[in-house]
């Protein structure tokens, strides 16, 4: 099974100043999920500043540059795993999460393309 987690941070939480100690343990995790073929893929989300924003309705397609003010939470990064089970996944999250203390992960199973269900 496949689960896209996507990570938000609160906008309103002051910025935390970048902790060595913090990106060399996350390093280590990303490394052995990796290494178990549990993570196929991470990374960090720039900021909302260097964002755009590909709105479709009603027949017209826009495109908004950010920043986005209106944001309630800020992505700050992903994951997708490929895990056993759901309680798996959510298991890994509570990992990440221990390390960077604060922030919510959204698990989104991900569902087969056309071409994985023959």
């Amino acid at each position: 099974m496949k689960f896209f987690s996507v990570f938000t941070i609160d906008p309103s939480a002051p910025p935390a100043p970048p902790d060595p100690q913090m990106y060399a343990a996350m390093g280590a995790l990303i490394k052995e999920l990796m290494d178990l073929g549990k993570m196929l893929d991470t990374g960090g989300v720039m900021p909302t500043g260097v964002s755009v924003r590909v709105s479709r309705a009603k027949g017209s397609t826009s495109v908004t540059d950010g920043p986005f003010a209106e944001a309630k939470e800020i992505v700050g990064g992903f994951a997708l795993f490929d895990v056993a089970s759901k309680a798996e996944a959510a298991a890994l999250t509570e990992r990440f999460l221990a390390l960077v203390g604060s922030g919510t992960c959204t698990l989104y199973e991900v569902s087969p393309t056309p071409t994985q269900r023959e």
